[in-house]
């Protein structure tokens, strides 16, 4: 008899709200009644019309606070699961499992909510404007399911790609595919912690869990296998007293070589394009030897960051007993300080 008298009375309270043209959602208990927790996510806030302030300034700064309020719930949900997950985990001794948990729990503020309605109303005479969000469960578990299932395939696409290009020797574009491939897999994992606070029955084959780790793995790999060597192109224009020569390029490239560089004959495949101007000119005789110097300019390009990470001239003195070796001595000399040089650029 009491729940029915309780009910009466809600009803007639929130006739008489909607009779003074209030929406029913400004009042908590039909609020609760309409929008029950375990098939929406609501927010709500209110605040008075003051002065100095539109009447559209106040009700859009309402409705934002209103949808953070709404965020901040799930958000709350996503922490909690997540926690008495690794606990569970953790208590197993399944260490892996749970860096994976901790994996997902950073991400949880990137989670997307999409589909909130928001409604919104004046009260003239209190002058109090009032806001209100709120998105189905069902609707919101439906599109992060396909958005999960999308992302998984395309960041497949881009691993099998890196792989591909991996294999014949594309490492600069393999790397790219690979990096795609990561930021695919943050919004994968937010749509993972959307799904867990959504439905917290949500089994890990529901959320693809094992294939997502399986990815999670395959990237940190092939991350590391293409950190193992840098791609360097070098372009050289160089001369011994107007003979073409290779001899700077060649010394660069073994010691380069001996710091984990490697060398391509396509600039467009290179994470660092080098080049160098070297000619040799005659100083004079000192003690019966000949003194040349090699007058060299040299560049290096960061092709991921795309500039310019370093340039220079400089002279590099050589002594033989004739010119030309003596310039072929400068020349040679000169490729120690130049990987001294360039060497913080290409760790």
């Amino acid at each position: 008899m009491k729940q029915i008298v309780a009910t009466i009375l809600l009803i007639s309270a929130s006739l008489a709200l909607l009779g003074q043209g209030m929406p029913d959602w400004v009042d908590t208990d039909f609020r609760k009644m309409k929008f029950p927790e375990n098939v929406y996510f609501t927010g709500f806030a209110y605040g008075e019309a003051t002065a100095g302030r539109t009447l559209q300034d106040v009700t859009q700064q309402l409705i934002t606070d209103a949808q953070a309020d709404l965020s901040r719930k799930i958000r709350v949900q996503i922490t909690s699961r997540t926690q008495s997950e690794m606990l569970a985990v953790s208590a197993g001794g399944q260490y892996r499992e749970s860096e994976s948990f901790q994996n997902r729990a950073a991400t949880e503020s990137d989670a997307e909510v999409t589909g909130i309605k928001t409604e919104s109303y004046y009260d003239a005479k209190t002058r109090i404007v009032y806001a209100f969000a709120y998105v189905n469960r069902f609707e919101l578990s439906g599109y992060h399911k396909a958005s999960l299932t999308m992302n998984i395939t395309q960041m497949e696409g881009l691993l099998q790609t890196a792989l591909d290009l991996q294999t014949s020797g594309e490492k600069s574009k393999a790397r790219q595919q690979c990096e795609a491939a990561k930021l695919l897999l943050e919004k994968v994992r937010a749509s993972q912690n959307l799904l867990t606070a959504i439905d917290p029955n949500a089994t890990p084959d529901a959320q693809q869990q094992q294939k997502i780790e399986t990815f999670h793995n395959q990237i940190a790999q092939m991350t590391s296998q293409l950190a193992q060597a840098v791609y360097v192109y070098i372009e050289s224009e160089e001369s011994n007293f107007s003979r073409p020569t290779t001899i700077l390029a060649n010394r660069l490239k073994s010691a380069l070589a001996a710091k984990g560089c490697s060398f391509i004959d396509d600039a467009g495949q290179a994470d660092f394009r080098m080049k160098i101007t070297a000619t040799t000119r005659h100083h004079g005789i000192e003690q019966g030897f000949t003194v040349c110097f090699a007058d060299i300019a040299v560049s290096l390009f960061d092709a991921h960051k795309n500039r310019s990470v370093y340039e220079d001239e400089f002279s590099q003195k050589g002594i033989s007993t004739n010119q030309e070796t003596a310039g072929r001595k400068a020349l040679e000399d000169a490729a120690p300080i130049i990987v001294n040089k360039i060497s913080q650029w290409l760790e």
